[in-house]
């Protein structure tokens, strides 16, 4: 995304056509950035727009709260965590597959790896069949952590669908089954093209530094 494509709004980087904050979308309204207010008076703003959307628009400022939300509450991409869990769940990943799983870039990523290497939590080695390729594993104490990480995961998980009953939350997986799918399939075109976009980057980004592929 480029700059232009920015919300100036709040400083969260979101896409100008979706802006997240209320200045953002006051902007996206009128191409005036108004005078930033306090807390109280942005929530309230906030609180004034959703009661005036129709349907569809609350549906489409939940979601987005939700997404915000998952965002702070989760592992990024690329957190020793998230790789832990990962690793815990593979056993042993070549560095290349794990490099594609997290989705970023492979020096960030063997950046991230030599961390967890040099804290004793992983183990790196030459592949048996591909002498290129790189074998990433946990170590004893890697494993302990990976275990205590995805515990409290799957706590924050059970937490955060404790205020639906058992019923209620099989009608919304049954409903956002239900939406998913029928997104997949109305706007596969558009996803793929978001993919080619991020792979061609990809490709450029190891020309321009001369990464490999592990």
């Amino acid at each position: 995304m480029s700059e232009k494509n920015i919300c100036p709004g709040c400083g969260r980087g979101c896409d100008l056509s979706e802006p997240y904050c209320s200045r953002g979308e006051a902007y996206l309204r009128t191409g005036k950035m108004p005078e930033r207010q306090g807390k109280k008076q942005d929530h309230e703003m906030r609180v004034a727009h959703y009661h005036a959307s129709d349907m569809n628009d609350k549906l489409i400022i939940n979601l987005r709260d939700l997404a915000h939300m998952m965002r702070l509450l989760y592992e990024g991409r690329a957190s020793q965590k998230r790789i832990l869990i990962i690793l815990k769940e593979a056993e042993r990943i070549t560095q290349r597959d794990l490099t594609e799983r997290l989705g970023i870039q492979p020096g960030s990523a063997s950046e991230v790896l030599s961390k967890l290497e040099n804290a004793g939590l992983i183990l790196r080695s030459n592949n048996e069949t591909d002498r290129r390729t790189t074998d990433v594993c946990l170590t004893e104490m890697g494993r302990e952590l990976a275990a205590e990480a995805l515990l409290q995961r799957q706590k924050r998980h059970e937490e955060m669908f404790s205020c639906l009953t058992g019923e209620e939350r099989q009608e919304l997986l049954s409903l956002l089954e239900k939406v998913c799918a029928d997104w997949k399939t109305r706007y596969s075109e558009k996803g793929k093209a978001h993919d080619h976009r991020c792979h061609d980057a990809h490709r450029r980004h190891r020309g321009l530094y001369g990464q490999g592929e592990n």
